[in-house]
């Protein structure tokens, strides 16, 4: 194993971006070993003659900025190109039991993957296999099984065609057990929306940031998760454009901000102030301090009639506003500021600023969608736009930011597991098969049925699915009962390495590899966060001989598993992606009509959103107000029976970390090296439980409490954090959630809000 850093806890005192970000990139491009490769990349990185970064989901422009990469961005295309190897003799150095033992952080740094492997039980190690038996042998064993006990996991960074290809896969063998990262994320997004105002993706464009007068911000934290915004941002600051920011944590990204392609800002002590206005509500506070708003316009309004709400659009274009209207204004604000953690006051001075600001436009993230009513919260977010009018405008709307590369493209080409959400007709009468009619599993559901036994096999494109989902102390117990498990993967992880009876490692290519079928480069298409499709291909020779694109590997899969079940081509599809575009332009002709020209062009082209037209595709023909069913939007214990040694965690990830892959030890914007083992706190709770600054705890759920979950020891940090809140790093604290905890009817985890206790450990330092 590595030897890690030594720990240090630092407050960070500087903007966000800058020399920190700068020598943030050098070091990993240094440790990687791919400082040349690696600066080359960088290069191409969202560029339209280049690669999409395999990070975030950010919009990519089509006149990029010199550098069009972010630290994070970096740090993924470095992870990528490592010159460093996890090659077949690494396994006969180590036993899957010796590696469960490594950290998440030494299994991926260890290198990329080189060789397909399958799992030998007799001496608890991968062997190195070849393609054609892999595929022979996984084939077989899908062929013995039921289709529905089979799982087809999706993470967010397969490609638009790779997506098409596996969903098609999947529902010809027989089944919609399709779910994927965005169950994790913001499938809350996806319901919340689509019921809303009848779109399940965002409404803003890169274009709106130019019109806009006003952004609001919640739960979401750009310096870490989607740091190439910041230059949208700091343009509207320069406009002397308002930003407001909800978020229970001040973080750095959000306060302020030096530009690393700026010599004047690099060489003074210049920085953009980002928000205007930092309101820490409290966690599970969203939908109060949203009511509290909303609640501030009603009272303008009545005080001088016809100039605050747009009456007009109101009448036009939505349904249901007096209900939630008399809902708001029956809101005491003694219960607004209680559940919220905010003055009234603090609300006043948000929604005066909006009431002033004729276009507005809100961007959100999980910190909204993780919650047990994390759909409630998007809809009241919808809910104060409609009060205004700001919908089908420009620079007005809806900003969800996704997660994962290409989570929401994936969806858009079918990966889901409701058979109602993909064109049935058009696959069945292209393709040659029968759609499944049977709902699929969800990842909570998956989960379930793993535990439950129903579930019998999984396929995992990409991820890793055991770190990233919830009540891991009971998942990986049960996960070892299934008969299969194919992993498709680039580096090795944690998911790798809990054996079942029959397993596979097949290596794939990365997404900055230059991707070449029968001597062919091939392009690839994604959609970014704001709707937007672009072409890509890679820059840089595969890491190994043996490595195949991921399209290739579902074709070989679907061709053994599927001998004669449709009329699908897959080897000629996975030998030229044209071929898939043109089925993937057949099957969603709205959306991907010439889309082989179209993705060509600089800036890619936008998804048609009905919204932008003040069209609405919900059932009513209108946009819809939704009257929120309560104030708390985390409510397995209610607010007046939570007892004072309770806590509300939150799971947070570092400025070192994108999803489940850990680059580094450094979260510096909050001041931590060395480790991720803290918790964050507000001083006087540390204070009022008996605790002290750096001392060691065990946090334990505090629901449900025949069944144990525990996390620790872990050290407390004191930090800007409203009282009763904690925070602590994913995915190191998912054990504490339980499975049921999840967004009701969207099913993600709610992990932005878990009542934990805690107890001492030890006295002895970490």
């Amino acid at each position: 194993m590595l030897i890690h850093p030594k720990k240090h806890f630092h407050p960070y005192t500087h903007a966000s971006g800058g020399w920190g970000s700068a020598q943030s990139v050098m070091k990993i491009l240094w440790r990687e070993q791919a400082f040349a490769k690696g600066s080359v990349a960088l290069l191409k990185q969202n560029k339209p003659d280049g690669f999409a970064c395999v990070s975030c989901a950010w919009a990519k422009p089509g006149r990029p900025h010199a550098l069009e990469f972010c630290e994070n961005g970096a740090k993924a295309t470095a992870w990528e190109l490592t010159s460093l190897k996890t090659d077949p003799a690494f396994f006969t150095r180590h036993t899957l039991t010796e590696l469960r033992q490594w950290p998440d952080y030494d299994l991926e740094q260890h290198g990329r993957l080189t060789h397909p492997l399958r799992y030998d039980a007799a001496s608890d190690r991968y062997q190195e296999t070849s393609w054609d038996e892999a595929y022979r042998e996984i084939g077989a064993q899908l062929q013995t099984m039921q289709p529905d006990s089979v799982v087809f996991y999706a993470s967010g960074r397969a490609s638009l065609e790779t997506s098409f290809m596996y969903q098609l896969f999947a529902r010809a063998y027989g089944t919609n057990n399709l779910p994927d990262s965005s169950n994790m994320c913001h499938e809350s997004t996806s319901v919340g929306l689509q019921e809303s105002i009848g779109v399940p993706v965002g409404t803003v464009t890169l274009d709106d940031f130019e019109h806009t007068d006003c952004l609001f911000f919640f739960g979401q934290n750009v310096g870490s998760n989607a740091p190439r915004m910041l230059h949208q941002l700091q343009d509207v600051r320069k406009r002397d454009v308002p930003i407001i920011t909800f978020n229970p944590l001040r973080e750095r990204g959000l306060e302020r901000f030096v530009n690393p392609q700026s010599p004047t800002e690099m060489l003074t002590p210049a920085s953009t102030l980002i928000s205007t206005q930092y309101h820490q509500v409290a966690i599970g506070g969203d939908t109060a301090a949203l009511i509290g708003l909303a609640k501030v316009l009603l009272d303008m309004e009545d005080r001088a009639p016809s100039t605050i709400l747009d009456h007009a659009f109101i009448a036009e274009h939505t349904q249901g506003f007096e209900a939630f209207a008399s809902m708001v204004r029956s809101c005491h604000w003694q219960q607004i500021e209680r559940q919220s953690g905010l003055s009234r006051g603090a609300l006043e001075a948000a929604a005066t600023v909006y009431a002033q600001s004729e276009r507005v436009m809100f961007i959100y993230g999980m910190g909204m969608t993780q919650h047990r009513h994390g759909v409630q919260n998007v809809q009241m977010l919808v809910n104060l736009l409609l009060m205004r009018g700001n919908f089908g405008k420009p620079g007005a709307g809806i900003c969800p930011v996704r997660g994962h590369s290409n989570v929401q493209g994936q969806r858009t080409v079918g990966i889901t597991e409701d058979p109602k959400k993909v064109p049935v007709e058009l696959i069945e009468q292209q393709f040659g098969f029968k759609v499944p009619e049977q709902m699929g599993l969800c990842t909570v559901d998956a989960c379930e049925g793993i535990l439950d036994g129903k579930v019998r096999g999984f396929i995992g494109l990409g991820g890793n699915f055991l770190r990233a989902i919830p009540d891991t102390s009971r998942m990986e117990p049960a996960w070892q009962t299934l008969d299969l498990n194919v992993q498709i993967a680039t580096k090795l992880n944690r998911t790798h390495l809990i054996a079942v009876k029959n397993q596979w490692l097949l290596p794939c290519l990365g997404r900055i590899e230059i991707d070449r079928q029968n001597g062919v480069a091939q392009t690839w298409a994604t959609e970014d966060s704001t709707g937007c499709i672009h072409g890509w291909h890679g820059s840089a020779e595969p890491v190994s001989p043996h490595v195949r694109a991921e399209a290739s590997i579902i074709a070989g899969l679907a061709t053994a598993a599927l001998p004669s079940a449709s009329s699908i081509d897959w080897l000629g599809w996975s030998s030229d992606y044209s071929r898939v575009r043109s089925a993937i332009a057949n099957t969603y002709p709205q959306i991907f009509h010439d889309m082989e020209t179209r993705m060509a062009e600089p800036g890619g082209f936008h998804r048609p959103i009905a919204v932008a037209k003040r069209e609405w595709l919900t059932e009513s023909g209108k946009a819809q107000f939704v009257t929120p069913g309560t104030l708390n939007e985390d409510d397995d214990v209610s607010p007046g029976d939570i007892p004072r040694d309770v806590l509300q965690l939150m799971t947070l990830r570092s400025n070192d970390q994108f999803n489940t892959t850990i680059y580094g030890y450094e979260d510096r914007f909050r001041g931590i090296s060395g480790t991720r083992e803290v918790i964050f706190m507000h001083c006087n709770d540390i204070a009022r439980l008996g605790f002290k600054v750096g001392q060691r705890v065990l946090l334990t759920t505090a629901i449900e409490p025949e069944v144990k979950r525990q996390v620790g020891p872990l050290e407390i940090v004191a930090y800007d954090i409203p009282e009763g809140c904690a925070a602590a790093y994913y995915p190191e604290c998912n054990p504490l959630v339980p499975l049921w905890h999840h967004a009701e009817r969207s099913k993600v985890p709610a992990a932005k809000s878990v009542p934990i206790r805690l107890s001492p450990a030890s006295t002895q330092p970490l």
